[in-house]
């Protein structure tokens, strides 16, 4: 940067080689397609779901919504996305993105739904998705990253089927879940790997309920960061799967939003590409 020029945000995105952020809501949803599985009854334990005949009921499938679970609804002349979270699934996006910036935010509604009634509301921003939903236990998703969006959990990390990342965290003790620090050196999660598929985010940044929380996931090669309300509460590397039986890196992929069995909205939703790590996250790498 020139002598005598200034700094703040537009400076530090050309620094990073950020290009301009590019909205991915509007009314028709164009940016997006969607999914949904099933209606998961209390109980359910993983297998295939049944009918009252006993006989395997298909999913939901493909662009196909006729309970209205993902809609569009506008406030202040803005699209705002709400998921009734009524059946599982999720709202996915058309293209593929890698080496990029996503930021939205997200706002609980009212409604919960079996089997969740009487747990935390649930839904999450899945990322470098990839193949057909249905792969994981919930048989509602694709392979993927999740961060996690929860009551009181913005911003936690699960495995989402074969996939497995490593995260700077203590790890788990007895009934002590692992927690994400920077302090900590990275440790492996999911595939196989003692700390098993799940590590809380750093601390609890969430706004209140009526609020909006802001949620930002910065995407780079193998390398990931979780931000909520602008604090830091997870950062990943090594991000990979296993496909075909062979592990290999999961550095691209659709985005999706979850359907979860509570009534949740999103908006301003939007991403940029990026050449590089930003500066204000690249520290958080280098190993200690």
């Amino acid at each position: 940067m020139l002598a005598g020029c200034g700094g703040g945000p537009r400076a530090a995105a050309e620094a990073d080689g950020a290009e301009a952020w590019t909205p991915l809501l509007d009314a028709e949803l164009s940016e997006w397609r969607t999914y949904l599985s099933f209606r998961h009854a209390p109980g359910y334990a993983g297998e295939p779901p049944v009918g009252a005949d006993g006989q395997p009921v298909a999913p939901v499938g493909y662009d196909t919504d006729p309970d209205g679970v993902f809609s569009v609804v506008m406030e202040d002349g803005e699209p705002v996305l709400r998921i009734s979270g009524e059946v599982y699934g999720s709202v996915f996006t058309r293209r593929e993105f890698a080496d990029y910036h996503l930021r939205l935010k997200v706002r609980w509604g009212e409604r919960v739904w079996p089997p969740r009634t009487e747990l935390l509301r649930d839904s999450g921003v899945l990322y470098h998705s990839v193949g057909e939903p249905g792969v994981d236990w919930w048989r509602s998703w694709m392979l993927s990253q999740e961060l996690q969006v929860m009551e009181g959990h913005m911003g936690d990390y699960w495995t989402i089927a074969s996939s497995a990342a490593d995260i700077r965290a203590f790890p788990p003790e007895g009934d002590l879940d692992p927690i994400a620090s920077v302090r900590q050196p990275f440790r492996p999660f999911g595939g196989g790997s003692p700390n098993g598929g799940f590590c809380l985010r750093s601390a609890d940044h969430e706004s209140p309920p009526s609020e909006w929380t802001e949620l930002e996931l910065i995407a780079v090669g193998d390398r990931s960061v979780h931000v909520v309300n602008g604090h830091v509460v997870m950062v990943l590397a090594r991000s990979r799967a296993v496909v075909d039986g062979v592990e290999g890196p999961l550095t691209r992929g659709r985005v999706q939003l979850q359907s979860e069995a509570a009534e949740v909205y999103y908006k301003d939703v939007e991403v940029r590409s990026l050449a590089r790590m930003p500066d204000a996250y690249a520290g958080y790498f280098d190993q200690p």
